[in-house]
């Protein structure tokens, strides 16, 4: 499967402000442990998942004590079962424990993105749509959990307000239509691809004539989305959008839409319960 590529020094970022809210000054209850003192310890699912967030395990321990030792039984995008066995870490005690926590918060958030990316993607694994993600992400840890999303099965839409347009309706108002925020951003951006959300078949039309690229068919009932579809063939990319659910993904791909979006890949999760144990 091809993921998406997290720089480093993202996944560095991510990690240094992770564990410096985590250990402040110092962790006073690791102290207790002998300085010496050697351990291995095992991390466990207690639940079925799709794992993710092995290099943010990773970069924690690499920069709490890169003698830290880790043996992994399973590579992200891997579905795995309860019980089973993630990784073997062996060294310090004292940098184990003080590392746990947060090398544990990264997998168990960035794997239940996964698991839910995974969940989606499986409903409508026999149509020909595809699922984006979207920018309802935790602060400060898009990358990561877009990242996750690819490793679940899912897709990726822009990363930021930086990278592509999506013209929504602030944005129409106050550029006085669709054509004239399409033409401004053409002239500002003429390599970047152009999409805009509509509320109405009308709206879809003057995308059209606007020449968007991609239009976000927002909140469409499934008797307007396949209307919709008709209209868009060979003409504009088509997403849907708007109170998307488990229960009815299945019913807005079979209208043929070339995408669907949804902030529930990665603002409706619950972590996965992992578990660490000292042998």
């Amino acid at each position: 499967m091809n993921f998406l590529q997290v720089p480093h020094s993202i996944i560095e970022e991510n990690v240094f402000y992770a564990l410096k809210e985590d250990l402040g000054d110092g962790d006073i209850t690791a102290e207790l442990i002998p300085h010496n003192n050697i351990s291995l310890a095992t991390v466990i699912s207690r639940e079925d998942c799709v794992f993710c967030g092995l290099d943010w395990f990773e970069e924690t321990f690499r920069q709490i004590d890169d003698e830290i030792l880790i043996d992994w039984s399973v590579d992200d995008g891997e579905r795995i079962k309860a019980g089973q066995v993630i990784c073997t870490i062996s060294g310090s005690s004292q940098n184990i424990v003080s590392g746990e926590r947060a090398a544990l918060n990264f997998v168990q958030m960035l794997s239940a993105t996964a698991t839910i990316a995974a969940r989606y993607a499986d409903k409508i694994a026999d149509t020909e749509t595809k699922i984006l993600d979207t920018r309802k992400t935790i602060p400060g840890l898009r990358m990561a959990q877009k990242y996750a999303v690819s490793c679940g099965g899912c897709k990726n839409h822009r990363i930021g307000l930086f990278d592509a347009y999506l013209i929504k309706e602030n944005h129409i108002h106050a550029c006085d239509g669709i054509k004239n925020a399409v033409d401004q951003a053409r002239f500002n951006n003429p390599q970047l691809k152009v999409e805009v959300e509509v509320e109405n078949i009308d709206e879809l039309q003057q995308a059209i004539e606007a020449g968007a690229d991609h239009v976000l068919l927002d909140n469409f009932t499934i008797e307007k989305l396949l209307q919709a579809v008709e209209i868009c063939q060979g003409k504009i990319i088509s997403e849907a959008s708007g109170n998307i659910t488990l229960d009815n993904i299945n019913d807005v791909a079979n209208t043929g839409v070339d995408y669907i979006s949804t902030g529930a890949l990665t603002k409706d999760i619950k972590a996965v319960d992992l578990s660490m144990r000292f042998d």
